[in-house]
């Protein structure tokens, strides 16, 4: 369906619209971004021009490419609103209040065609007010796509349909913002504040007030209400500053008048001074001068973390927190603790889950939609129905039962049964009937964690392991922490290689981690350099360059599904396989230099070959080599698959996929399509230049020196990758192998991992995750 959708219309280009617009053009689709005519302004359509040069300088950035930005076309509602026949879908994000945006429709409805779609990013105001008065026509063809900020990050789109809306029209728009941007859907009712919002502002308003009231500390408050619960590691208050605490009363104030009489959500509503202070002082968290939390400079250098007492209002040094071992895992154990601890928890839990539970049939059809709301929109690692599992259910209707509370229905329907169990090995949910349903997944949705639940992994070690996804297809998969590369997974590189040659067509390199791979295990290398055991950092490197060999030259296809950071060895895997299909947010690049090493499995002749064989290259091999050099040297990362092309990391038709859900059997459907007539790749030659080539890479490399760009030891690492990629001692004349270069790589590698220089950065970076400038 989404091919339907062909060019859209985004109006209003604040942040969120501008946002949007952004993500449609990221999915390669034609934008029209409109806003108002500012008075007195010459240029008519500065206010969306504005927000695309903003945008363009944005970090994190909206546009997955620069290239991204001149797919959308910018204008003004006064002089080419007539322009919206043109689109098949037209996105609403202006101010939020009901009589402008009637106003705007309207005029909408003038120009459009008819079952061109018409959505509204509102978050406050129900559907059936906003299309009060209009036509039956323009009541089919509305509907209600609430996004979240920011739209490129953020996952969850909150698709709410109408008593009147055409069925057709809004799947056809929920299908492109699933393939097409990468969103997860999710069906929400038309009730104040939607689902993920209903609940994330009670929870958070509930959170504050029990720290006022119970004397409960920002600190505290986080490392209860955070971890233990599977909040973001920025805990309440932490995401209240990085969302903007000026929020607050704005939510606050658009649910307090929507929502029915009566609602839990009023019992959290009060005047907080201190909150209308810090905002009206400009403390409105990571985008104002600080928030809950500030940082300040240090007396010996650096900056302090404070935090504010929520007494006061006065800054402090940050204080850390904690919640004894045995309840950060156990939310029964949390909530029964004595003391403040155990106090704050129950407050939390027993308030919000009951809520959620509240909401099903009112807000959402299922538990499902509600915790995927939840995950998704407020990066919840559980739902509401998943922590009540934790709970319990009987534990938690009970305890509320004692308070003399009222127990929600749903709770009561499930007794002591879990609202999600395993059965056949598929996924069920309980419904408010009472009755269990599998969870049905999307068509064209694959995921390793259903498979899982269906079959026992092939192989497996302490790294990785192999999975049968079907057809003829094994997917390798790693397990490690950050899944880190390793002794193990070399080993079970070679393990899925001899499988697949063993009767089955392909294998697809996969896991369903936040990321792909950080590359090598810096923490076991260390160990080995810490005890001398220089002979077994030479078999590691061996070993990685030999499986990354094997893959490469397999008599089958292999196709890399990477998605997050695909990083130094990671990187080398993508270089090293037939194919990859990418999730859209993949972040890859050789970053080795940045700890004092160069690449070592085979990194730098990929990367040269894919640069010599780019049209986009000069001819030559300085060129090429020129470009590799940098990109290396200064460990360039890409910021997205898309990028990642331009950069030359991935090859022009490697596949991305826009929802990370769909990954997987777009990369298996990918490597079926290689398997008739396929053939392992012919191995390369490299003409390099050698001292010549040399001799001008070390003359820059001075150059940035002198001008402080490169530290000391930047220039003696630069130096060593220099001599890889320039061929050792060669000239133009000589032809270069692939295994001497390998050779070469190998011989930098060691000359780098035995110098203090780099064991120092390669420890800093373990300590602190960021790079020493030695």
């Amino acid at each position: 369906m989404a091919e339907h959708i062909n060019k859209v219309c985004v109006i209003g280009a604040g942040t969120m619209g501008a946002g949007i617009a952004a993500q449609i053009a990221n999915a390669g689709v034609p934008v029209l971004l409109l806003d108002i005519v500012k008075d007195g302004e010459a240029n008519r359509n500065a206010i969306a021009e504005g927000a695309v040069a903003k945008m363009l300088k944005a970090d994190p950035a909206p546009f997955m490419t620069k290239s991204a930005a001149k797919l959308v076309e910018t204008g003004n509602i006064d002089d080419h609103l007539d322009r919206i026949a043109e689109c098949d879908w037209i996105v609403e994000a202006i101010v939020e209040r009901l009589d402008i945006k009637q106003k705007l429709y309207a005029r909408i409805a003038e120009v459009k065609k008819a079952g061109t779609a018409v959505s509204s990013n509102t978050s406050t105001i129900p559907l059936e007010n906003l299309v009060d008065g209009m036509d039956e026509q323009f009541r089919r063809d509305f509907l209600i796509t609430h996004f979240f900020n920011p739209p490129r990050y953020m996952r969850l789109v909150e698709v709410v349909r109408g008593k009147a809306t055409d069925a057709a029209t809004a799947d056809k728009v929920s299908d492109f913002l699933d393939r097409k941007m990468g969103k997860t859907v999710v069906a929400a009712k038309d009730t104040p504040g939607f689902i993920a919002n209903r609940i994330g502002t009670y929870w958070l308003a509930l959170a504050v007030n029990a720290a006022m009231d119970q004397g409960i500390t920002v600190e505290e408050a986080d490392a209860i209400g955070g971890r233990p619960m599977g909040v973001p590691k920025t805990g309440i208050f932490g995401l209240l500053d990085l969302i903007g605490i000026d929020l607050m009363p704005l939510l606050s104030q658009s649910l307090s008048s929507t929502l029915p009489q009566g609602d839990p959500y009023f019992d959290t509503v009060r005047d907080m001074p201190l909150i209308e202070k810090m905002i009206a002082d400009g403390f409105t968290g990571r985008k104002g001068k600080g928030g809950f939390y500030t940082l300040k400079k240090a007396t010996g250098g650096g900056r302090e973390k404070y935090a504010i007492d929520l007494e006061s209002g006065e800054y402090r040094a940050a204080r850390p927190a904690s919640v004894p071992k045995h309840a950060q895992k156990d939310l029964t154990a949390l909530v029964s603790l004595d003391g403040k601890i155990g106090r704050y928890a129950w407050e939390l839990l027993g308030n919000v889950l009951s809520y959620s539970a509240m909401l099903v049939g009112e807000a959402a059809d299922n538990v499902v939609a509600i915790d995927d709301a939840m995950k998704l929109g407020y990066n919840w690692k559980h739902g509401p129905f998943e922590l009540i599992d934790r709970l319990g259910p009987g534990y938690l209707a009970k305890r509320l039962r004692e308070e003399g509370r009222d127990v929600p229905e749903i709770l009561d329907v499930a007794g002591d049964r879990p609202f999600y169990r395993i059965e056949d090995g598929k996924r069920q949910y309980l419904t408010a009937e009472g009755e269990y349903r599998d969870i049905v997944r999307p068509e064209g949705v694959l995921l390793l964690e259903d498979i899982k639940l269906a079959s026992k992994p092939l192989a497996k070690n302490g790294s990785a392991a192999i999975w049968d996804i079907g057809d003829g297809v094994l997917a390798l998969e790693f397990t490690a922490k950050m899944n880190a590369l390793d002794e193990q997974v070399m080993k079970m590189i070679g393990k899925a290689i001899g499988m697949v040659r063993d009767g089955r067509k392909a294998l697809v390199i996969y896991n369903e981690g936040s990321n792909f791979s950080a590359g090598a295990n810096l923490g076991l290398a260390m160990f080995a350099v810490n005890i001398a055991a220089w002979s077994e950092i030479d078999k590691l490197i061996r070993a990685g360059q030999d499986a990354y060999k094997a893959l490469k030259y397999a008599p089958f296809p292999v196709v890399s599904a990477p998605a997050g950071l695909a990083l130094g060895g990671g990187c080398e895997i993508l270089m090293h396989s037939d194919a990859v299909q990418a999730h859209a947010e993949t972040y890859t690049g050789l970053v080795e230099c940045g700890v004092g090493l160069v690449p070592g499995w085979g990194g730098n002749g990929e990367y040269l070959s894919r640069l010599m064989n780019s049209p986009k290259m000069p001819r030559g091999p300085m060129p090429a080599l020129s470009k590799a050099f940098e990109t290396i040297s200064t460990a360039q990362v890409a910021k997205s698959a898309a990028q990642a092309k331009e950069m030359a990391f991935l090859r022009p038709d490697d596949g991305i996929t826009m929802n990370r859900d769909r990954l997987l059997a777009d990369a298996k459907a990918k490597a079926l399509s290689l398997v008739d007539g396929y053939t392992p790749p012919e191995k390369p030659v490299y003409r390099l230049p050698g001292d010549t080539g040399r001799a001008a890479v070390d003359l820059a490399v001075s150059d940035f020196h002198k001008k402080g760009v490169a530290t000391d030891y930047d220039t003696v690492v630069a130096k060593r990758l220099a001599h890889v990629l320039t061929g050792g001692d060669t000239d133009m004349q000589d032809e270069v192998s692939e295994d001497q270069l390998l050779k070469l790589e190998r011989e930098a590698f060691m000359e780098c991992v035995r110098d203090p220089r780099t064991q120092a950065r390669v420890e800093h970076m373990l300590e602190t995750g960021k790079p020493l400038r030695n």
